[in-house]
């Protein structure tokens, strides 16, 4: 509905002044359903036939009211505004198709573009999108960085499917390198023996500990330093059959963990890429292109000048993040010709990803204009600072974990396979209701409050409706005379939420903004929270129309929450 104002208003005011543009239309519950500053904005051009913005809207009210038959009726406000309000006929033929409809918010064709794109690309319908995210590292713990992480990626990944687009989930992981250089060297010194462990918990724990160890003992001994820069040298070299060994074993201990946490998660990956399998190829890739000038030798290494200078191929000729990017965009691209590649990391690595694309630009051109690297905030818990190398990171399995104990302090009676569910959905709606690049600070308190704005008030408001229709003499519900039906305000708002699911959806998947539909959910949840507190659905005068506005709202519900990548118990 939102682009058929649009559209019409376009083509009234291309009427008058004679001109192309773009009109914009925003959906606004406060001053009816819509609203849009057009008659403020573009009276500078007509100020010759009216006397000011109010007199030109009420001109451009007139024309749409014959063109848009769905609108109720459209007001003038100062100090150039239309609103529109949708009529009570539309919105309650709509609801049929609302509370029928598993399928209610798809796009029927599918054509909705992404706004940010560097390249004119296919219609989300018929669009590859390779989408990489969580990207922990093995040989050190999954924390609550990585949980942002995939909780955001999973959540992009269904907008755009629900779009339309074929995803392609990805996962890059980190088995070479400095990291499981110091991880080995901290299992080396250590007491335990890896081989000993017998839990995958309690191995992801110790390798963690090792890397905080290992990373302490090369910042404050030379030796060790030294050491565990050899260390490194021979995993990329293979050349010890002792490391060799240690490094297998450790890891598979990390990469059997962080699947446990993906299927936890609700995640299947399509498929995973290791830096140990990009190496060669990226410091091949850049040695290739010296003599063409896109990369130089400097003091023994191979570098890029870019935004700023990084190194690409160290001293001792070993590929450095950078080159394995640049092989790793080919490899993805050989297994999934995609339309587009997005990579989602923190913020500390947009600086990272702009040279690297940079320097991508001159090697792959293609791929480049097809590439986009996506942030997202820090995350911490109060009064806590994460550090790996410390050893004192917040693991997103502990989160977890402690948030499910705490709902069962709370709520004693919960089901275990529906606390599970209900733990999963708090952690996960925390961290998708903010903004993608605000920092944020996890509470626990907030997390679980059945009251306020978080996963479990979603869906408890969800299994409020599926008792609700559980409790119903029939399952079939047939509105008779919808005009004449009287709605109280809190139904009516209720109504007037559900017609704009299918817009926030896809604004929230064309801007990768998932917090977009948190605040929907959220606000769904409250007005049919409080039209359920002040009025009867069962056994009441409008029982059917109520009864098919609460299956709309489960519906709705339902849906968003999947988008989410969160589950909804009929039960809790």
């Amino acid at each position: 509905m939102k682009g058929k104002i649009e559209r019409a208003l376009r083509k009234e005011l291309e009427k008058i002044i004679k001109e192309k543009f773009e009109v914009e239309v925003q959906i606004d519950i406060v001053y009816g359903d819509y609203s849009t500053n057009a008659p403020l904005t573009f009276f500078h051009k007509v100020k010759d036939k009216y006397k000011n913005p109010i007199e030109f809207g009420n001109f451009l009210s007139k024309e749409l009211q014959k063109n848009v038959p769905e609108v109720g009726k459209i007001e003038v406000s100062p100090p150039g505004f239309l609103n529109f309000f949708l009529s009570k006929k539309y919105l309650t033929e709509k609801l049929h198709q609302i509370a029928s409809d598993e399928n209610y918010g798809k796009p029927h064709f599918a054509t909705s573009f992404v706004k940010t794109s560097k390249v004119k690309k296919a219609p989300r319908g018929k669009q590859k999108i390779m989408l990489e995210f969580a990207d922990p590292n093995p040989f050190k713990e999954f924390h609550i960085g990585h949980l942002r992480n995939i909780a955001l990626g999973e959540s992009f990944s269904r907008l755009l499917e629900f779009q339309g687009a074929e995803v392609f989930r990805a996962n890059y992981q980190g088995d070479v390198g400095m990291h499981v250089a110091k991880a080995i060297y901290g299992i080396q010194k250590s007491k335990f023996k890896i081989q000993n462990l017998k839990s995958k918990d309690k191995g992801a724990k110790f390798l963690g500990e090792a890397y905080a160890a290992g990373a302490k003992a090369y910042e404050e001994d030379k030796k060790a330093q030294e050491e565990i820069r050899e260390i490194n040298l021979k995993i990329y070299q293979k050349s010890d059959p002792g490391l060799n060994k240690l490094w297998g074993e450790g890891r598979k201990w990390s990469l059997e963990h962080f699947e446990d946490i993906y299927k936890r998660l609700g995640t299947k990956y399509k498929r995973y890429y290791f830096e140990s399998e990009v190496e060669e190829p990226g410091r091949e890739i850049v040695l290739s292109h010296i003599k063409d000038g896109i990369f130089e030798r400097h003091e023994g290494a191979v570098v890029f000048r870019g935004k700023h200078t990084r190194v690409f191929v160290t001293s001792d000729g070993y590929g450095t993040y950078e080159a394995k990017d640049l092989a790793l965009a080919s490899a993805k691209f050989d297994d999934f010709p995609y339309d587009e590649s997005i990579i989602i990391t923190a913020n500390e690595q947009v600086s990272y990803f702009k040279v690297v694309l940079q320097a991508l630009d001159k090697v792959f051109p293609d791929l480049a204009k097809k590439t986009f690297h996506y942030s997202f905030g820090f995350v911490s818990l109060k009064d806590t600072k994460m550090s790996s190398r410390l050893g004192n990171i917040i693991s997103g399995e502990w989160l977890l974990d402690e948030t499910k104990r705490r709902l069962k302090e709370n709520f004693e009676q919960m089901e275990e396979e529906t606390l599970e569910k209900v733990a999963v959905g708090a952690v996960k709606y925390s961290v998708l209701k903010f903004s993608r690049k605000s920092d944020i600070t996890f509470s626990f308190k907030e997390s679980i409050n059945l009251e306020g704005n978080s996963g479990p008030y979603i869906q408890y408001t969800f299994a409020r409706t599926q008792s609700v229709l559980a409790n119903a003499r029939n399952s079939e519900f047939r509105i008779q005379n919808s005009e004449n039906i009287k709605l109280e305000k809190e139904e009516l708002l209720v109504l007037r939420l559900l017609i704009h699911f299918p817009e926030i959806v896809e604004e929230a998947g064309d801007s990768f903004a998932p917090n977009l539909l948190c605040n929907y959910l959220f606000e769904l949840s409250q007005a049919f929270n409080n039209f359920y507190q002040k009025h009867k659905i069962l056994e009441s005068e409008n029982e059917e129309f109520r009864l098919k506005l609460t299956r709309g709202v489960g519906q709705t519900l339902k849906t968003g929450l999947y988008l989410l990548g969160i589950e909804s118990p009929t039960k809790m």
